[in-house]
């Protein structure tokens, strides 16, 4: 048995070994034909097989042959295979028969025709109960599409039974599986059709007919963790359903349901095979991250095809921004993207469209907005627009162009209209670790009270900007700052490495022309260089009228030219500064340093004209010549200035004959600002408007301020009198002002006076003038009048009091009380002793004629005079008056003056030589400039004549 069972197995094994080798050497051809036929049979197409025939029994029985064709060469469904590999039943085989259990082409090329023609038909024989065939490492092209490696099983159960396929192939360089199911055709050509397509990043399936001629249409449903990876959209899971349709023109899938990154839409896409593929995408979405389609468009540079992008959402979310009303359409071809026909709306309901495409890394768009309220869509945009005027960038619209680059954003044209505000003009940002901008802007009109933010400093804004490098040109026809307006400015200005560089600044102020340059280092700390200011204008006079206060608007001065000048630099605490101005014939020359954060400086300034009566003329309308004199004006000052006021430590004033030196401190810290300090004049005329004069002498202006001041002066000449040695202390307060402890040399004599007055608001300034001349001596004429004081030395008090604006109302309102006491005088135009001669003469007649002649001229020595008088309502009445001539004579003087109308009514009273005779009397009355005298001898003269 062993024996008998080793034999066996020898003879199995040498058995199956010749199966196994002995198929190698047989001539195999005669079933070349037969094979030929076979495959023909199971594709439904001829079959040629041109490569050699080859087959294996074990492990199963397999036939190869090489150069096969399928189909007649230019038909539809021909191709090319380099094997066709065919598994046979072996016992079919063994009893003389070729049955297939698989069939497969390895290496095929197929072309399929699109749209389908004539569908494949698979007819087996009837003894062939099931079909499984393969396809190995093939290309498949359908149309302009091909798919690579492709490895494909084909199986059928029957003859009713639908083709199955599943396999795998490569698109676009994307390993891709599938299943599809193809039903049996029916009498019209039409197939069912089913195929389920597995990507990495996507998942499809397909479900409809194949329609001979036309194509496929169907159902679609997609779903994938990215959009993006397939599509320029957002990252994010999507899912879409709806109905696809495929023709040799297109394959669109449209009514599709979609959702993406959990966000609802609408859409269709449409992929155009002719007369070049084109992919054609269409959105609807109540909501769309913006930010990732824009982001995915600006990368989705290398598709296949070109691809066009419509979108259309109620609400967009874009860098946080909120848009509304979002339509547009995108094309990307070439790696070139054009953006056409967007439109939104921003927040204030501001119309927003875009156009536009790329050219490389290069995006230039073309942008046009309007709306009602433009502030509201830059707030949004968190632009600081809250600080600006509300009534600022309202009503609003404009167009722009842009050019978007990896490196830098321009805009190389701008127009804007805000209202009745035009603007336009270009920028450029460059990014960068240091981003620089550059802008240049026109603008007709540019309030900087509306543009400016409130409590706006330029400093700190700069140093805000200090991470940043800004080139800034602005041009605008109109600065408007309060009422100073800038005509025809010009700004070119440049902030880099922390330097604020001010290339130029101009413009016309006013009627004056401007131009200022400086650098201001920002760091380490503040410095300011090379700064340099120039104002040239041929007048002054608009000009002053931005200055505050009233001086020195409408006068003569402001009319002349004007020439200003300044430079310096140096850190913010010794800023170092000199300058000149120049307004007409007057020019300043200054020099000095400031702290500006103590805001403390002290100047150095040197003050000049060539005529002191000229100036005062010109910048006050006064006639100086004749009281002031002829000759230059010139003022030099040491300044320091804090914050508690201004002080001139030193100064020295020289005005033609005035001579001036001292000190003075103004504190503007207190309630009311302070004036004090001393002021010693060499020589110190004042201007005496006169009498009648009805111009105000502008005493109301001293309640400005309060002073105290100590006052000396060598020499005073007022009205033509002058005095000496004078001082006095000036006092101003809120309620008035006092000239107090005045004390002078007039006249040979001691002048000892207070002075005040009370300015209440809407009342007239009220004057008080008190005080006594003692040892004062008279050595001439005193008012020009017929009967004169020619000579005298003596003793005057006075108590006075007046109320008005002018002279001539303070003279209307004089009151109060005079007293003299006279002593070895003259009085000029009457001989008192030789009328009381006279009146003892024996011819009546001769003796009334030397009377009336001795009041009339000559002159009469008195040893005392004294006068009492009352002044009330500008009206001075001698209450009491006696004169005792020498010799004896005595006289009594009466009467009253009218200084308002300048009128006198006098009488004086002389005793003759006869005791008991009346007096001998002389009336001055009429004009003061001219008054009459008029002798009175009448009593005398009836007297005489009753005497016989």
């Amino acid at each position: 048995m062993k024996r008998l069972l080793a034999a066996l197995l020898l003879l199995v094994g040498l058995v199956v070994l010749g199966l196994w080798i002995g198929p190698r050497f047989v001539d195999w051809e005669p079933w070349r034909a037969r094979l030929a036929e076979l495959a023909s049979t199971q594709l439904g197409r001829p079959v040629t097989l041109e490569g050699p025939v080859q087959l294996t029994l074990l492990p199963q029985p397999v036939v190869r042959a090489g150069g096969v064709a399928v189909g007649e060469a230019g038909e539809e469904y021909s191709f090319t295979a380099r094997l066709l590999r065919v598994r046979l039943d072996l016992g079919a085989l063994i009893g003389g028969r070729l049955s297939p259990r698989e069939i497969a082409l390895v290496g095929a090329d197929l072309t399929l025709p699109w749209p389908p023609g004539p569908l494949l038909a698979l007819r087996p024989p009837s003894w062939i109960t099931q079909l499984d065939a393969n396809l190995e490492d093939g290309r498949v092209r359908v149309g302009d599409a091909v798919l690579e490696g492709v490895s494909a099983r084909l199986t059928s159960g029957g003859l009713a039974q639908s083709l199955e396929m599943a396999g795998a192939f490569s698109w676009n360089g994307r390993a891709t599986r599938f299943t599809a199911s193809l039903g049996r055709p029916g009498w019209d050509g039409i197939a069912t059709f089913e195929m389920a397509v597995v990507l990495p990043e996507i998942l499809g399936n397909a479900r409809g007919v194949l329609i001979p001629g036309t194509g496929f249409e169907g159902q679609i449903e997609v779903s994938g963790p990215d959009l993006a990876t397939i599509l320029p959209s957002p990252p994010g899971p999507f899912r879409a359903a709806g109905r696809l349709s495929a023709s040799a023109e297109l394959i669109a899938a449209d009514e599709l349901a979609i959702e993406i990154a959990g966000n609802p839409a609408r859409g269709a896409v449409a992929l155009r095979l002719l007369p070049a593929p084109r992919l054609d995408i269409a959105l609807v979405a109540s909501r769309l991250d913006l930010d990732g389609w824009v982001g995915a468009l600006r990368a989705g540079t290398t598709r296949p095809w070109p691809i066009s992008i419509d979108l259309s959402a109620e609400a967009g979310l874009y860098r946080g921004l909120t848009l509304r009303r979002l339509r547009g359409a995108a094309f990307l071809e070439d790696g070139r993207l054009t953006l056409s026909d967007i439109s939104l709306l921003l927040p204030g309901e501001t119309q927003l469209d875009l156009a536009g495409a790329t050219a490389g890394q290069r995006l230039e768009l073309v942008a046009r907005f309007a709306g009602p309220d433009l502030r509201a869509s830059l707030a949004a945009m968190g632009l600081p627009v809250a600080e600006l005027d509300p009534t600022l960038l309202r009503r609003g619209e404009g167009r722009m162009r842009l050019v978007l680059e990896d490196t830098q954003a321009a805009m190389p044209e701008f127009t804007a209209s805000f209202g009745d505000i035009q603007i336009s003009g270009a920028g450029v940002l460059r990014h960068g670790a240091r981003p620089a901008l550059g802008l240049g802007l026109s603008i007709d009109t540019l309030d900087l009270a509306r543009w400016l933010p409130q409590g706006f400093d330029p400093v700190r804004a700069g140093r805000g900007l200090g991470a940043v490098d800004l080139n800034l040109r602005l041009a605008a026809d109109r600065v408007i700052r309060g009422e100073a307006v800038l005509e025809r400015a010009a700004l070119d200005a440049a902030l880099e490495g922390g330097r604020l560089t001010l290339r130029r600044l101009s413009g016309r102020l006013a009627g004056v022309d401007i131009a200022t340059s400086g650098v201001l280092a920002l760091a380490p700390q503040l410095r300011l260089q090379d700064l340099n200011f120039e104002a040239t204008g041929s007048s002054a006079r608009d000009l002053v009228l931005l200055l505050p206060g009233d001086w020195p608007d409408r006068t003569a001065l402001a009319e002349q030219s004007v020439a200003l000048r300044l430079s310096g630099g140096g850190t913010m605490e010794a800023l170092a500064l000199r300058g000149t101005a120049e307004l007409g014939e007057l020019r300043l020359e200054a020099s000095g340093t400031l702290d500006v954060p103590q805001r403390r400086g002290n100047l150095g300034i040197t003050l000049r004209h060539p005529g002191a009566p000229r100036l005062l003329s010109e910048a006050f309308g006064l006639s100086a010549g004749e009281w002031l004199g002829e000759g230059s004006f010139s003022l030099i000052a040491s300044l320091a200035a804090g914050p508690r006021g201004i002080s001139a430590e030193s100064f020295e004033l020289v005005a033609a004959a005035l001579r001036a030196r001292g000190a003075l401190a103004l504190d503007t810290a207190l309630p009311r600002p302070r004036l004090s300090g001393r002021v010693t004049a060499e020589s110190l005329p004042l201007p005496f408007p006169g009498w009648r004069a009805l111009d105000p002498l502008g005493v109301q202006a001293l309640r400005g301020l309060d002073a105290e001041l100590a006052l000396e002066a060598g020499r005073v000449a007022i009205g033509g009198a002058t005095a000496e040695e004078a001082i006095a202390i000036l006092l101003l307060s809120e309620a008035g002002f006092r000239l107090d402890g005045l004390r002078a040399r007039l006249a040979g004599g001691r002048l000892e006076a207070t002075l005040t007055g009370e300015t209440q608001p809407g009342l007239p300034p009220r004057l008080a003038l008190e005080g006594r001349l003692t040892g004062a001596t008279l050595g001439e004429k005193l008012f020009g009048l017929p009967v004169d004081l020619a000579a005298a030395r003596g003793d005057v008090g006075f108590t006075l009091a007046a109320v008005g604006h002018s002279p001539a109302a303070l003279i209307s309102t004089l009151s109060g009380r005079l007293q003299l006491d006279l002593r070895d005088g003259v009085l000029a135009g009457l001989d008192l002793v030789g009328a009381s001669a006279a009146s003892a003469g024996a011819d009546a007649l001769a003796a009334e004629a030397a009377i009336r002649e001795a009041l009339l001229s000559g002159a009469t020595g008195f040893e005392r005079l004294e006068v009492e008088a009352a002044l009330a309502a500008g009206r001075l009445r001698l209450e009491a008056g006696r004169l005792v001539a020498e010799g004896g004579a005595t006289a009594s003087l009466g009467g009253e003056i009218d200084l308002p109308r300048a009128t006198l009514d006098l009488r004086l009273l002389a005793r003759p030589a006869v005791p008991e005779a009346p007096d001998l009397g002389l009336r001055l009355t009429g004009p003061a400039a001219a008054p009459r005298a008029l002798p009175e001898t009448s009593g005398w003269a009836r007297w005489r004549a009753e005497r016989g």
